[in-house]
């Protein structure tokens, strides 16, 4: 059932729909990894990499969230699922129990370096099927490199 018409023609339509929906996936998979760690740090920089976590927790909902009301606006069910999210994901899992800060940093500057290459594979493919999708796609990835520099500066 299709409840809102979409303005794009069909092929541009499927382009964008793959892009969304697995930029959605990365998305929430990235904010769950985050909080997961962000429970379980331990270690000397517990305080501030505790906090840099909440920012990209943060950005990858807002992001989620805008990337998921813009399939919407275009007719696309957004599938945000966990057992979606949890066959889909381009992430790759964290252990449970405690996680050593340095560890973290290490987790983070890896999953935000996969969500980010992918992030720019879709730019790439909306670029002329939808540039308003890829411009806000763009928007999301300029947030995520930011916090994936930060990250990488931990490890100096």
């Amino acid at each position: 059932m299709t409840v809102v018409k979409s303005p794009l023609p069909e092929q541009s339509r499927k382009t964008v729909a793959e892009a969304l929906q697995g930029a959605l996936v990365d998305l929430v998979d990235l904010s769950l990894l985050g909080k997961q760690v962000h429970w379980n740090i331990i270690g000397a920089r517990f305080r501030s990499i505790h906090l840099q976590l909440d920012e990209v927790v943060a950005t990858a909902r807002t992001g989620s969230d805008d990337v998921a009301e813009r399939a919407a606006a275009l007719g696309m069910s957004p599938d945000g699922r966990a057992g979606t999210v949890a066959k889909t994901s381009g992430l790759d899992t964290v252990t449970d129990g405690w996680v050593k800060d340095t560890e973290v940093v290490e987790i983070m500057v890896a999953a935000l370096g996969a969500v980010i290459t992918r992030m720019r594979e879709r730019i790439e493919a909306t670029d002329v099927p939808d540039p308003v999708t890829q411009d806000l796609l763009i928007g999301i990835t300029r947030v995520l490199e930011k916090q994936h520099w930060m990250f990488q500066a931990e490890n100096v």
